[in-house]
């Protein structure tokens, strides 16, 4: 059983739609963020919860995961592992780039869309998470380039599908990739 591995840039929709796949193919969901809550539990923090990233002790991890590329190594390196164990629906930037395993997704969305979705999700402004998407996006895209050579957002070479989620919802998404799944899978 092949992985199923879903990239996008920052509230593409990445989670929500992998949750939904991962429950209609009947795999685990994880992601780089569940990977880094595990380091953190093995260096000794308590990291548990949706909200724990904004704990103290979250706050000091990610202070820490900064200071190393070590971090984000260790995250990709234990994401292959899963992507090649296959049975995993796998939410992750840099994965397409490092493994040929998978089926590898791209969901495309516009900034003004992604702000819509984080506000939603984070009860923030649109205009507020317009301005923090393009300072994610920007360091996201010099961290892969400085780590891998990767050019996140522009070369979607590695991808099976790339998917406009503009203007179709999350379960639809999730229904384009469970179908072409299961047609690879035959």
């Amino acid at each position: 059983m092949d992985a199923v591995i879903i990239s996008g840039m920052p509230a593409a929709g990445k989670t929500t739609v992998g949750k939904i796949v991962a429950s209609k193919l009947g795999m685990k969901l994880i992601g780089g963020g569940d990977v880094l809550k595990e380091m953190a539990l093995e260096m000794g923090y308590k990291s548990g919860g949706e909200d724990w990233w904004d704990t103290e002790q979250g706050m000091k991890f990610l202070q820490e995961r900064k200071r190393s590329l070590d971090f984000d190594r260790e995250v990709d390196k234990r994401l292959v592992r899963k992507a090649t164990e296959g049975g995993y629906v796998i939410t992750s930037y840099t994965l397409p780039w490092l493994t040929k395993k998978g089926v590898k997704v791209w969901l495309l969305a516009s900034v003004k869309s992604r702000a819509r979705r984080m506000a939603k999700r984070d009860g923030m402004a649109v205009k507020r998470c317009i301005a923090v998407l393009s300072i994610r996006d920007r360091e996201n895209y010099d961290l892969y380039k400085k780590l891998y050579g990767i050019e996140f957002g522009k070369d979607l070479s590695p991808f099976h599908l790339v998917i406009d989620t503009e203007h179709i919802d999350e379960e639809k998404v999730a229904s384009i990739i469970v179908a072409y799944y299961r047609a690879r899978q035959e």
